[in-house]
């Protein structure tokens, strides 16, 4: 079978999956912080600044920066679904190498500096401060049961920077105005929001791909160490 259409295949099977999940849709807020957090970081990157950052119980967020107009501005409306699927790819590699302890500690990083520093939505702040107490509670207490926990973050976040790079596409056949970055890059560069979106979900369907191939790896891996 083709190696993209068993991405397909599974990532949808796993969306299925992880609904049945008690409480899984609030740790998909993960893929929403992380996607903030790439607008922020590379506003500062470029020498811009960012004023503060939303995230929703709906699973959307928003980041409020000022930075130049121009290539900069270009830089950061691209950065957010990209680094989204950068972070889910990261976290299957960590996986594939045994350190699912440093994804953890990583994510707990980026939520900390996250409420710390930019959020100050309700909602927000108290998914980022429950967030922390959870991984650090895995971390410290709960370590034989932190891998899976570990695996669900992964699984999420790579269905959400897929299925939100496509429901991005979705937003920019209905509605081009109101598709979020795709509309921001369409409005700087005159090339249309659909074009952002598909480049968008193109680049998480290869993020997903190489995760997935990271995960099936590793599991075909540990077998034979344990047989040993």
């Amino acid at each position: 079978m083709n190696k993209w259409l068993k991405t397909m295949l599974f990532l949808v099977g796993s969306a299925f999956l992880t609904r049945l999940i008690p409480f899984s849709s609030l740790f998909r807020n993960l893929d929403t912080m992380i996607h903030e957090f790439g607008h922020a970081l590379v506003t500062l990157l470029l020498s811009g600044s960012v004023l503060r950052i939303e995230l929703y119980a709906n699973h959307s967020g928003v980041t409020y920066s000022a930075i130049q107009d121009g290539g900069r501005a270009i830089l950061v409306s691209l950065s957010g679904y990209v680094l989204a699927s950068l972070f889910a790819l990261l976290l299957f590699y960590l996986y594939s190498k045994g350190r699912h302890d440093w994804g953890l500690i990583l994510a707990t990083t980026v939520a900390l500096i996250m409420l710390v520093m930019y959020v100050r939505g309700s909602f927000g702040m108290m998914w980022l401060g429950g967030f922390i107490a959870l991984n650090v509670l895995m971390l410290v207490v709960w370590k034989k049961a932190s891998k899976y926990y570990y695996l669900l973050l992964a699984f999420l976040t790579l269905e959400e920077s897929v299925m939100g790079s496509l429901f991005l596409v979705y937003a920019a056949v209905v509605s081009p105005s109101r598709a979020g970055d795709a509309s921001n890059l369409a409005r700087m560069t005159s090339v249309p929001a659909i074009f952002w979106a598909v480049l968008f979900f193109i680049f998480s369907l290869l993020c997903a791909k190489w995760a997935l191939g990271l995960f099936f790896k590793r599991e075909r891996v540990q077998p034979k160490l344990q047989s040993r």
